[in-house]
């Protein structure tokens, strides 16, 4: 590439039994169920027929790194470099539990979770979106810092992808971000930043598995 910019490829990790069954995640290490597997393979795919890509980023949490271990081996078989900066926002107390029960069991800690304050912190070790804005913005620059004019892929978590977004548009995004969705981020500068594609998956269309892990809201991982 012979861009001023740095073309950053942003994929949510593919699904988990948690995410098929309502299970909140957060830091909680879940691997990737069958279905996720085959989403992994199915974006692996899509990315190989895609421009090079010069280095491939994850966050160390095992749905993420599987996901970016299957495209390092569509891609090149690049060593996937691991940062925990990109985990998904620690979600205290209600991390293990059921969307359903969590009000109930852990009636602070949801409240918490639940509110729409950025600065709020979740009892049990959680972060507000504060905290995981700066820390995902953070990672996501020095990345594009250190590959100006070249094409990465970094795969993250829907809470990740909610504070990039936030940091590009300078809004918060409602919707559901799918499983290994595509989101494209073009980083000119400290500052400048633009999303030239959000939440595709096209590369699903064509399985049967296009709709299934519909996390990704503000409360996922």
């Amino acid at each position: 590439m012979d861009q001023p910019f740095t073309e950053i490829i942003v994929v949510r990790h593919g699904e988990t039994a948690w995410n098929a069954t309502g299970r909140i995640q957060g830091h909680m290490d879940v691997e990737l169920n069958e279905v996720g597997r085959q989403q992994a393979a199915s974006l692996a795919d899509r990315l190989s027929r895609e421009p090079e890509i010069s280095a491939i980023y994850s966050s160390d949490l095992k749905r993420a790194l599987e996901t970016a271990e299957t495209i390092s081996a569509s891609c090149g078989k690049f060593e996937v470099i691991k940062d925990p900066d990109l985990r998904e926002r620690h979600l205290g107390d209600v991390q293990g539990l059921k969307f359903r029960e969590a009000a109930r069991v852990r009636p602070e800690a949801y409240r918490a979770f639940s509110s729409r304050r950025t600065d709020q912190v979740i009892p049990g070790g959680g972060e507000s979106l504060d905290q995981l804005y700066h820390r995902a913005t953070s990672s996501l620059q020095r990345i594009g810092q250190k590959h100006r004019g070249e094409r990465v892929v970094v795969v993250t978590h829907g809470g990740v992808l909610r504070a990039l977004y936030r940091q590009a548009c300078s809004s918060r995004f409602r919707g559901s971000i799918l499983n290994a969705s595509v989101n494209i981020f073009h980083l000119s500068g400290t500052d400048v930043w633009s999303i030239k594609a959000w939440v595709d998956i096209s590369h699903l269309h064509q399985t049967e598995h296009a709709m299934s892990g519909l996390g990704g809201t503000k409360t996922s991982g």
